[in-house]
């Protein structure tokens, strides 16, 4: 027997996640630890529910979550995306909902490099005159 399964992957700054979808009663677990247990930041645990909130779905499915690189902002904004598009495998019609709510942009931003003769990405050496 085949069990339904959904799948998204998401990424933010260095951090990629991959996030399973199955039917049942809402449980979540994130590299094999409990989400509270992964995120002891409240704001973080609502950004991974995000999407579910917005669908009326939340509690309606169990979550099996890898995720790695990064730090726990951008690990928890790639979770957030690839939750949204693995909800939109199950129902192509939350995309007006999803997209209207910004939850199927890839945000872009990464850090710049740094460049040769610089301190940093765009700090210079002090300058010195004589």
């Amino acid at each position: 027997m085949a069990i339904n399964q959904y799948y998204g992957t998401g990424r933010r700054k260095t951090a990629a996640s991959r996030v399973f979808l199955r039917p049942g009663t809402g449980k979540i677990s994130v590299n094999g630890r409990t989400l509270e247990d992964f995120f002891p930041n409240a704001v973080l645990r609502m950004m991974v529910h995000q999407a579910l909130v917005l669908s009326d779905m939340d509690g309606k499915w169990d979550m099996h979550i890898t995720v790695s690189g990064g730090g726990s902002a951008g690990q928890a904004s790639a979770i957030r995306l690839g939750v949204s598009r693995a909800l939109l495998i199950y129902n192509e019609q939350l995309k007006g909902l999803l997209r209207g709510a910004g939850l199927l942009t890839r945000d872009p931003r990464m850090k710049e490099r740094k460049k040769p003769g610089q301190k940093a990405a765009r700090r210079r050496f002090q300058y010195s005159k004589r």
